[in-house]
């Protein structure tokens, strides 16, 4: 059991670290896409990137998750086939979102044996879902 010190200092290592083994400017919270950010993940049970659709008019919001699901199969067979897709995903902060994700389980940021396998899967797969954003943001912005 770490404490909330101990926790905040091996999750701010990883970070760094990771940063360091990829040092590379995401595309993240730049996706040319209102409304359409790309974030990393990593907690005690799991290591996950994710296509947050969230901040913007409800009928823009519509208008684009109707869109990436129209998206699914292209996703899941050339991208990520392991992509899961949530309409009611519930943020801790209570705040409800509609999101893309793949995770791997398994993987915690207090053991640092994880941190590799962590690191390596965050950056592939990120890596991926850049490119299918890149490749088709005109079919994603309305």
């Amino acid at each position: 059991m770490f404490s909330k010190k101990e926790s905040k200092e091996l999750r701010e290592l990883f970070w760094t670290s990771f940063g360091k083994s990829y040092p590379r400017k995401w595309m993240l919270y730049r996706t040319g896409i209102s409304g359409v950010n790309l974030k990393f993940h990593f907690d005690l049970k799991k290591a996950m990137v994710s296509l947050d659709l969230e901040g913007i008019d409800p009928t823009r919001l519509r208008i684009i998750w109707e869109r990436l699901i129209s998206l699914q199969t292209l996703l899941r067979s050339e991208y990520l086939t392991d992509a899961s897709y949530d309409p009611e995903h519930l943020l801790e902060s209570k705040k409800q979102i509609k999101r893309i994700y793949v995770k791997k389980e398994g993987l915690c940021i207090h053991d640092k044996n994880t941190w590799q396998e962590a690191m390596s899967f965050l950056n592939d797969h990120m890596s991926i879902l850049e490119e299918f954003v890149k490749e088709h943001a005109e079919i994603i912005d309305p």
